[in-house]
């Protein structure tokens, strides 16, 4: 079964201010403004973090599944903003209750689960779970708020 992308790279490149090799989402398969989100990252050999995290043995670092769950929310917040989304960017202000439940290795598609928890004028926070083949790999709990672009 083949899922169409409600958003594939260009869409996201025009939402998110991060570019190879820090973008971390591929395609958003499903969007419900402002509740939650369903993004795609396809984790692959290629990745630079792999050469050295851990040689023999390549583990996407968790730090890393985290900084994607963070883009999926941003590009949740960017899809709800409107006309407010230009001139601003969002910062991660906060991860609480991360856990790393099983290991992302090259292969392994992403599936990053945000969900929206609190909002308030510039202040989002989201439950947030990352799995692969159905397994979590990763939650947390993610903070971001507004700043302006210089």
């Amino acid at each position: 079964m083949t899922v169409e992308p409600k958003l594939d790279i260009a869409a996201i490149s025009e939402r998110l201010p991060h570019r190879y090799p820090f973008l971390l989402v591929d395609r958003v398969l499903e969007i419900n403004v402002p509740e939650s989100l369903v993004a795609l990252k396809n984790v692959t050999i290629n990745e630079p973090f792999f050469t050295g995290h851990f040689p023999g043995l390549p583990v996407m670092p968790g730090v890393l599944i985290i900084e994607a769950l963070a883009q999926a929310g941003g590009i949740l917040v960017f899809e709800g903003a409107g006309d407010e989304k230009h001139g601003s960017i969002l910062y991660l202000a906060g991860v609480e209750n991360a856990r790393f439940k099983s290991p992302v290795r090259p292969g392994d598609q992403l599936m990053l689960h945000v969900k929206l928890a609190a909002s308030r004028r510039g202040f989002w926070r989201f439950d947030c779970r990352a799995e692969v083949d159905g397994r979590v790999a990763a939650v947390a709990e993610i903070t971001m708020v507004a700043g302006k672009r210089n």
